[in-house]
């Protein structure tokens, strides 16, 4: 069993550091099951789509996003891989996460690789400001360690069930999305 989480996001843009920060607290504090792999991708997504080609049977992704709650609302979302894909948006130096999954996509089929990464979760947070800054704004800051809590709990839930998709929870289309507060995704 091989999970990859990959905390995402540009620590120049204020806000958009979280998934980054989220991610060096999971290295300093440590504990991640066996077969966890952690990465700080920060603005690199086209690397995470060439190392998601290795395969992994779950992807958990940190990072910033906007739903509707206030800044510093933390999101729990499942990617449905059957959602039609847009487009890569190639761009070296920052990429969300949905430009990573279509690029994924485009290159899995270029080397005939079939669905080289299982069950994709988000463990997200509703920015205050994405402006050029250094450093978290206080809702963020303190969305740290409730994102923690959900990322041990997310992948606890793709260790014990890599394959199970939640469903439409949201009435988006295709995603389940839920607060800090509520299910993430079924268990």
């Amino acid at each position: 069993m091989r999970v990859l989480v990959a905390g995402i996001g540009n620590v120049f843009l204020g806000d958009d550091g979280f998934g980054v920060e989220v991610a060096r607290r999971l290295r300093v504090r440590g504990g991640l099951p066996e077969g966890v792999e952690l990465v700080d991708v920060g603005i690199r997504g086209m690397h995470l789509a060439y190392q998601l080609l290795d395969g992994y049977d779950g992807l958990l992704l940190i990072d910033t996003m906007h739903g509707d709650g206030p800044p510093g609302t933390v999101y729990r979302v499942e990617h449905d891989p059957d959602a039609p894909a847009r487009g890569s948006g190639l761009d070296g130096h920052g990429m969300d996460p949905g430009s990573v999954l279509a690029l994924l996509g485009e290159l899995a089929t270029v080397n005939g690789v079939h669905r080289p990464v299982g069950r994709v979760l988000v463990v997200g947070c509703e920015p205050a400001s994405l402006d050029e800054c250094m450093g978290l704004s206080e809702p963020v800051a303190a969305a740290v360690e409730p994102a923690l809590r959900a990322v041990d709990e997310l992948v606890t839930l793709l260790l014990d069930r890599p394959t199970e998709r939640a469903g439409n929870r949201s009435g988006r289309s295709g995603r389940g999305v839920s607060h800090e507060h509520g299910p993430a995704v079924r268990s």
